[in-house]
C-alpha cells in the first residue's frame, strides 16, 4: 500500500516515517475499500476493528492496540434528534477511533517514539494508545488547554508540552520539531490512517440503525471526524448501500469559522481569519491543514455550514446535562448549532449529532 501526495501525485510507501511529501503536500492513501457488504463485518470483534475489511490496515498490529473503542450507542434526544454517544470511549472522546487506527499503523512499521500537537483530545488518545503499544509520546498543547486534559496526557506516561499562543501556533511549533529532529509525526490531521478510524463512526451508525439519518451534524475544525465521515458516506453510497447522500451540516464556532467565511465570500481557498477566544476549543482551528480537501467535499456534496454562537454554548451544555449527557463545550456547540440551523432552515427532523467528548475533561 502507498501514500499518494495530494499535490504532486507522488507515491510513497506507507512504511515511510516522513509526515508529508517532499513537495510539502499532504498524503492520501492509495486505497479503495471493497463494496460494502454486511457479511464482511467481523461481529466477533467488539471494537471498531470489526470493520477492518473496509479499512486500510495491514497485518494484525491492531490486536496489540485495541482497547474496545467504538460501538458507542445511538440514543434519542428528542423526537427530531438522535445523539451518538461517542465519548463512551477509553479516553472519553471520539478521537480514540482515529488514534487506534493510527497507532496500529505506527506499531506495524516499528515506530518507537512520536510527537503530536492537539487541543487536547487527540493528544490524550494518541498518548493512551501509544502507552498500550509501547510507543513513547510527546504531546504539544496550546496554553489554555484544560488542566484535566494535560493531566490525562501525563497519566499515560507521555510528555505534555504547553505552548504559549493559540492552537495554530502550537501546531507550528510541533511541526518545527518534526522538521528539525525527524520525529515521527503522529498527527490526526496529517496522517491519513487517522481517518481510517474515524470512518467507522458512520459504519457503526449504519449497522446500528440499518439506515442513515437524513441530517448529519458534524463538528468541523481540522476535519478529523468530518473527513472520515464523508469518506464513509461516499463508500456506502458508491456501494449502493444507501440510495442518496444525506444532508451533512458542518458545525463551526462563530468565534473561529474559516470555512463558513470562505463559503460566504465565495473564495476558492480558505480565507485568513483571526480566531477569537472560544469555549469550543476542539474546533478552534484558524488554519486547517486539509482546507482544500474539506472545501472540495463541502462543494461536491452541497454541505451546509452553521455556526454556534458563543453565548449559546453553555445553555446547550446545560440542556444536555439535564438529559443525563455531560458533554464538553465543543460538543455542546453542536446542539447550539442545531437550534441555529432550525431557525435558518425550519424544523429539521431525523438529525444525528455526535457527542464527541465528555464534559469532565473540560471543566475550566
Amino acid at each position: 500500500m502507498n501514500f499518494v501526495c495530494t499535490c504532486c501525485g507522488k507515491k510513497v510507501s506507507t512504511d515511510t516515517k516522513a509526515p508529508a511529501c517532499d513537495c510539502g503536500g499532504l498524503f492520501e492513501l492509495d486505497f479503495v475499500p471493497p463494496a460494502w457488504d454486511d457479511s464482511k463485518i467481523d461481529r466477533d470483534t467488539w471494537s471498531l476493528f470489526r470493520y477492518r475489511a473496509f479499512m486500510a490496515l495491514e497485518g494484525d498490529a491492531w490486536k496489540e492496540v485495541t482497547m474496545g473503542e467504538g460501538m458507542s450507542p445511538v440514543i434519542p434526544f428528542s423526537d427530531d434528534v438522535l445523539v451518538k454517544m461517542d465519548y463512551c470511549m477509553p479516553t472519553l472522546s471520539f478521537k480514540d477511533r482515529g488514534a487506534a487506527a493510527l497507532v496500529a499503523h505506527m506499531k506495524s512499521i516499528g515506530v518507537k517514539k512520536c510527537v503530536q500537537d492537539s487541543s487536547g483530545n487527540a493528544g490524550i488518545a494518541v498518548a493512551a494508545y501509544g502507552a498500550c503499544a509501547g510507543i513513547e509520546c510527546e504531546i504539544y498543547v496550546p496554553e489554555g488547554t484544560s488542566p484535566k486534559k494535560i493531566a490525562m496526557i501525563e497519566a499515560f506516561g507521555a510528555k505534555a508540552v504547553v505552548v504559549p499562543g493559540d492552537r495554530d501556533h502550537c501546531a507550528d511549533v510541533c511541526r518545527a520539531k518534526v522538521r528539525d529532529e525527524g520525529a515521527y509525526y503522529a498527527n490526526h490531521v496529517f496522517n491519513p490512517f487517522f481517518y481510517e478510524g474515524t470512518k467507522t463512526y458512520i459504519y457503526e451508525v449504519f449497522e446500528q440503525l440499518h439506515r442513515m439519518p437524513e441530517n448529519i451534524f458534524i463538528e468541523l475544525g481540522n476535519g478529523t471526524l468530518f473527513i472520515g465521515a464523508v469518506k464513509a458516506l461516499e463508500h456506502l453510497y458508491a456501494s449502493g448501500a444507501i440510495d442518496h447522500f444525506p444532508q451533512v451540516i458542518a458545525v463551526q464556532g462563530a468565534n473561529c469559522a474559516p470555512f463558513a467565511e470562505t463559503i460566504a465570500e465565495g473564495a476558492e481557498h480558505i480565507v485568513s481569519i483571526t480566531p477569537k477566544p472560544t469555549m469550543a476549543e476542539g474546533i478552534a482551528i484558524g488554519k486547517p491543514a486539509r482546507a482544500d480537501e474539506i472545501l472540495a467535499m463541502i462543494r461536491k456534496h452541497k454541505i451546509r455550514i452553521v455556526c454556534a454562537a458563543e453565548e449559546d454554548i453553555l445553555p446547550a451544555r446545560a440542556e444536555l446535562a439535564h438529559r443525563g449527557i455531560y458533554a464538553e463545550h465543543t460538543t455542546a456547540a453542536s446542539l447550539a448549532a442545531y437550534y441555529t440551523y432550525c431557525r435558518q432552515y425550519g424544523p429539521t427532523h431525523d438529525a444525528l449529532l455526535s457527542m464527541c467528548s465528555a464534559g469532565i475533561k473540560s471543566d475550566h
